[in-house]
């Protein structure tokens, strides 16, 4: 793989942990701004809002740009965010500056993954978009428990300056490693760029993409409480268990990437079914400690096992213009569903059968995707040569 594909996984590692790491300083924050619990996770679900609006609204804005300049002047929006995060007086000022940041979030996925198709072979294009989802995996593997510990030592804000630091170090390895390119996008109207992804086969991928993820989320949203109280694991347990689930995330990145670039829409569905199967075995597999630990684990892993097929499956599905417009499209379903899943697994606990059901619930998710991607898969989906790549 080609250095400047590391420059996107750097890019990728700092927006992994911005995204992620507010998740353990919510209790800091709180107590400092004055608001409640409720209020400071909304900068959660306020950041995914972000990334759903501004990842098709900016990548359209900046249609007619080079793709480097784009990147650079996405991870200039990253870092300037995070600096305003980390300077907000007060509680609406820091939702407005994590607004700000999660604007480059999504853009910067969809083109990245443009980038990096171009910069390989057609064969390793898969691979390739794995590679560069690998700075999420890192990110929530090390950046995120690291970031926590920061803010819980020295105060919520001094993680947000690191993450500031991290910003300014790939700006600094995205300006010196990715290939300059003066050509500005295949798509430069914007309302040709949409008529693209109004095709059949994107929108299955859309959607196939936001049901999949929802169900990774319903059940990750609650997965201290499920340990605590269905496993019966002490809180000193939960971060440990997470990092198996780390780990699980960085396997299933890899092969998910593998599988796609030897046969995609088999991948696609293959991954989906294994996801399914994951989460309906947690509701039995949650009732003991180790198989707790190992169903968490398989979570991770089948999760991101699906990222670079359902990613490529969007990006190959789009001829000629649109590619970068609709693999953000795509990103911004991976974040919906998100916050699907969460609320659907909030409705469970509070008015189905409950906590210990949450799993059994999420595997219908990926269920019905797997069936959309039957459905997508019925037709040849068409794979862009390396010059429509970029």
């Amino acid at each position: 793989m080609p250095l400047a594909l590391y420059a996107l996984t750097a890019g990728a590692f700092g927006i992994g942990v911005t995204e992620f790491v507010i998740m353990g300083l919510l209790l800091e924050v709180s107590a400092d701004l004055g608001v409640s619990i409720t209020q400071a996770g909304m900068l959660i679900s306020g950041y995914a809002l972000g990334v759903v609006i501004g990842a098709p609204v900016l990548t359209m804005l900046t249609g007619r740009w080079p793709r480097k300049t784009i990147l650079i002047g996405l991870m200039m929006i990253f870092t300037l965010g995070n600096a305003t995060c980390a300077l907000a007086p007060s509680y609406g000022l820091l939702l407005a500056a994590r607004l700000l940041t999660a604007l480059a979030h999504g853009t910067f996925f969809g083109v990245g993954s443009v980038v990096a198709t171009s910069l390989v072979t057609p064969e390793r294009r898969a691979s390739a978009i794995a590679v560069m989802f690998t700075g999420v995996t890192v990110a929530n593997i090390l950046g995120v428990p690291l970031g926590a510990w920061i803010g819980q030592q020295f105060g919520w804000r001094a993680s947000f300056w690191v993450v500031t630091l991290v910003g300014m170090i790939a700006l600094a390895v995205i300006i010196g490693l990715v290939p300059r390119d003066t050509r500005p996008q295949e798509g430069t109207d914007w309302r040709a760029d949409m008529r693209a992804i109004l095709h059949r086969p994107v929108l299955l991928g859309l959607v196939t993409t936001a049901l999949g993820y929802a169900g990774v989320f319903a059940v990750f949203t609650y997965i201290a409480p499920l340990l605590t109280q269905i496993s019966g694991m002490p809180e000193s347990a939960i971060s440990p268990v997470l990092l198996v689930f780390g780990g699980g995330l960085i396997i299933g990145n890899l092969v998910g990437g593998r599988l796609a670039d030897r046969n995609l829409m088999l991948a696609v569905f293959g991954t989906l079914i294994a996801l399914g199967l994951v989460l309906a075995s947690m509701t039995l597999g949650l009732r003991a400690e180790l198989s707790a630990i190992a169903t968490t684990g398989l979570l991770g892993a089948a999760g991101f096992a699906t990222v670079a097929p359902l990613q490529m499956w969007v990006l190959s599905s789009v001829e000629g213009a649109g590619r970068s417009l609709a693999s953000s499209f795509n990103i911004a379903a991976f974040n919906l569903g998100n916050a699907v899943g969460a609320w659907a697994g909030a409705l469970v606990i509070d008015h189905g059968p409950g906590l210990a059901f949450v799993p059994l619930a999420a595997a219908l998710f990926p269920g019905i995707a797997a069936v959309i991607a039957f459905t997508g898969s019925r037709k040849p989906v068409a794979v862009p040569t390396p010059s429509e790549c970029g």
